[in-house]
């Protein structure tokens, strides 16, 4: 691998030596501003042998250098090892970030090269003020990719099909004209979209472009004198032509978007929103461009009523099919059959396809069993997948796609007796997740002002983790949505009724063990006053017990073991009557209160 990664690379290094550039960057990103990205897109990967969702490789004649996360520090050192590529741990106080890597190492009147398609119109701003203050020159039209990657694979080519309104709750024209009109009040006559969740969700379109996330690869243009959807058109079938058509939505190719936008009269005032559109469509929208606030995050974040009902139908089929996936896992260890990390994720994705309106994962299943659990974002492999003994801790991080809604659930197991070290910090996590759990929150409030009830407990023992608590969920699209968020960090966006959020603390000891306790929540109403306005809460959605032999009670009040009970009571209410016999009795066992 090494070899091949340096003959990569070194293709890489002619291109810029020919182009005149003296450093590159190269993201993990499309020009829709993806987390998660088609085959065709994944050039960092390509070029690295790193798989992580995030991390951007930095090039120089003489460095290779990947900036990552912490979800991926231990994945990525694994994977980097024996390559030319350095691993750089982003956000630790020793890691400069790559402007000031790049400043501190280029020479004055040097040129750093980046594909403005893949930077959004904020990242190009950035990097561009950043470098010019150091006498460096920034060159967005870099893109020697296909010249050197030669047997790229091809734009995704999936069919599109419609998702009924019975499960999005609400037509693309309601929508549109909801997106059109906001856009009107910024002084915009049109609306440019490059969010392939935001096309899908605005239109009720659904497709298997990405891995795991059901959406098309393409562009839409929103104007109330008709609007044009840029996609490859072998991907539309006549139903779903005709569709689009009776939401005054055209077809034209994909690769036709820069130059319709090119064509748009001078006098033409298109929205753009900033953080998800690129510089590329900036530059060539030029005067025509009105950079504002998309009003689409929070209308597809803010879940209906039908929606709401649909996710709480997903919930209770895919607890039915966890049942029968650890049901399944217990027996092959009780009989002494092999039980590998892979193995986790085929039962998961079997049971779970035989649900009603199934249709994919939402992420590829996470089952890190003993160390490997304490890698935030591990992805076993066949040769990395371990086998599970009857001993130490197994984490399981999954989720599927149906219909009527997305899941993601993670739950820490003990594979025998768990020790003591293993019940203290699980149940310091579960002592956070129930914190955030029942908080109750004024309206207005963000998700950074409750993120330290989840971690309070571990910080009084100086222990943390380093990845946000909470991200918002999709309905039936992305597991991973805005706009709102848990975290450290301060994001602007209030949790609104109606939103759907993670809430997943962790603990993890590397080379040990890692734990995770993860349930969706609703943000709803929880009561109001004259005096003091409105307050929200949480509704835990995700219906499945969590390891009671895991439980440390002498360090749990009482209200939590009532949170408990009360929550494995409904668990036991809302599944059972989906499962059989057999499994109705091994939930109840599960379900005992503490």
């Amino acid at each position: 691998m090494k070899e091949i990664i340096s003959q990569r690379l070194a293709s890489l290094r002619a291109a810029m030596k020919k182009a005149d550039v003296d450093a590159v960057i190269i993201p993990q990103t499309d020009p829709h501003q993806s987390e998660y990205l088609a085959d065709h897109w994944q050039v960092r990967r390509w070029l690295t042998g790193f798989t992580g969702s995030a991390g951007s490789l930095v090039l120089t004649q003489a460095d290779a250098l990947l900036w990552t996360d912490s979800r991926y520090f231990l994945q990525a050192a694994q994977q980097l090892e024996d390559t030319p590529v350095k691993l750089m741990k982003d956000g630790l106080p020793g890691t400069p970030s790559i402007t000031a890597y790049l400043s501190g190492t280029l020479v004055k009147e040097s040129t750093v090269g980046i594909d403005g398609a893949l930077f959004s119109i904020n990242e190009t701003a950035a990097l561009r003020t950043a470098l010019e203050k150091h006498g460096l020159r920034l060159d967005t039209a870099f893109n020697p990719v296909d010249t050197i990657w030669t047997d790229r694979p091809e734009l995704p080519d999936a069919k599109v099909f419609v998702h009924d309104v019975k499960y999005a709750g609400e037509s693309a024209t309601s929508k549109i004209s909801q997106i059109l009109n906001d856009a009107a009040s910024q002084g915009a006559s049109a609306m440019f979209i490059s969010a392939l969740d935001e096309i899908a969700w605005t239109l009720n379109i659904r497709s298997r472009d990405v891995s795991c996330n059901p959406v098309a690869t393409a562009f839409l243009y929103l104007d109330p004198k008709g609007s044009t959807l840029f996609i490859k058109e072998d991907k539309i079938d006549p139903r779903t032509r005709a569709y689009l058509a009776e939401a005054s939505v055209g077809i034209a190719p994909y690769e036709h978007m820069l130059q319709f936008l090119s064509s748009l009269p001078e006098s033409a005032k298109v929205l753009i929103e900033a953080m998800r559109t690129s510089s590329q469509v900036l530059d060539t929208l030029a005067a025509r461009a009105i950079v504002g606030a998309s009003p689409i995050p929070l209308l597809k974040a803010t879940k209906n009523n039908t929606q709401i009902a649909g996710i709480r139908t997903s919930m209770e089929h895919d607890g039915a099919a966890l049942v029968a996936s650890f049901m399944e896992m217990e027996r092959m260890m009780a009989q002494g059959e092999k039980l590998t990390e892979l193995k986790v994720a085929e039962i998961l994705t079997r049971f779970r396809s035989q649900q009603p309106g199934y249709f994919d994962e939402s992420f590829e299943t996470i089952a890190g069993y003993g160390p490997h659990g304490a890698i935030v974002h591990y992805s076993a492999s066949p040769e990395s997948s371990s086998t599970v003994e009857p001993h130490g801790l197994l984490l399981i991080d999954s989720g599927a796609q149906y219909l009527t809604g997305t899941t993601d659930i993670t739950r820490t197991i003990a594979m025998g007796t768990p020790t003591a070290q293993e019940k203290h910090d699980f149940t310091l996590v579960m002592k956070g997740h129930i914190a955030l759990a029942t908080a109750i929150f004024p309206e207005g409030t963000r998700g950074a002002q409750l993120d330290a009830l989840a971690r309070q407990f571990l910080w009084k023992e100086g222990l943390s983790y380093l990845h946000g608590t909470g991200h918002g969920v999709g309905h039936f699209l992305n597991v991973h949505e805005g706009p709102q968020s848990i975290r450290l960090n301060d994001m602007p966006a209030t949790l609104v009724p109606g939103m759907l959020t993670s809430n997943e603390p962790g603990l993890y000891r590397a080379g040990i063990h890692g734990i995770r306790c993860e349930n969706l929540v609703l943000t709803v109403e929880a009561f109001s006053s004259e005096e003091f306005g409105r307050f929200f809460r949480f509704e835990t959605m995700t219906l499945f017990p969590f390891d009671r032999t895991l439980f440390d009670t002498a360090i749990m009040t009482q209200e939590e073991i009532n949170w408990l009970n009360g929550y494995h009571a409904e668990v036991y209410s809302r599944l059972s009557p989906l499962l059989s016999a057999e499994q109705q009795e091994w939930l109840r066992a599960k379900t005992l209160p503490l």
